[in-house]
């Protein structure tokens, strides 16, 4: 058994990297439960693309969140392909040969959403898709590819990489957005 139920891939520390950054100048009070709420199931993934759904449930309440991610890079595709070039089987030595040439395999994340009434972009559930992906990706490494695009394009470098489905409400500039053009 890992020391660490969450994570105890290099692959899967990334994932928990997210819910956990390092940069954290304070406790995050709200990890404890969203641990429990992972480890006890209570979070249902659906992954299309980059995009994970999550259908939590919590006591008497529920919760829909949504989780998406950046799409790899070309460049990024290419060099693991050329560091990695059968990615049927993931391991943590390969993530660290990733590392060592000098690229992160780590997901960066392009936006949540959840429904409940939080109201905040690090809310309870967000946190527990987080640890749930990470324990996903533990038992299959190869996910953690597929979740960031990795064989969307399958190789081809002349392969456009995959357009976002939507704009991110907090990432537009309202001054910009509804300036009148002169």
């Amino acid at each position: 058994m890992p020391d660490n139920e969450f994570g105890y891939t290099a692959w899967g520390r990334d994932w928990v990297r997210l819910a956990e950054p390092l940069h954290q100048t304070r406790p995050e009070p709200l990890l404890p439960r969203a641990r429990s709420t992972a480890r006890n199931s209570a979070v249902r993934t659906e992954i299309e693309g980059r995009t994970v759904r999550a259908h939590l449930h919590r006591g008497g309440q529920a919760s829909i969140t949504h989780v998406e991610l950046a799409p790899l890079s070309r460049a990024q595709v290419t060099a693991i392909g050329q560091v990695i070039p059968d990615t049927s089987v993931l391991t943590d030595d390969m993530h660290r040969a990733l590392r060592d040439a000098g690229h992160s395999p780590a997901p960066v994340l392009v936006s949540t959403d959840c429904s409940c009434s939080a109201r905040t972009v690090r809310c309870l559930h967000v946190l527990a898709v987080l640890y749930t992906i990470a324990r996903q990706v533990d038992e299959n490494p190869r996910l953690a590819l597929e979740l960031q695009g990795y064989f969307d394009t399958g190789h081809d470098p002349e392969a456009p990489v995959q357009e976002r489905r939507w704009t991110a409400l907090n990432s537009l500039d309202p001054d910009r957005f509804f300036a009148v053009a002169d």
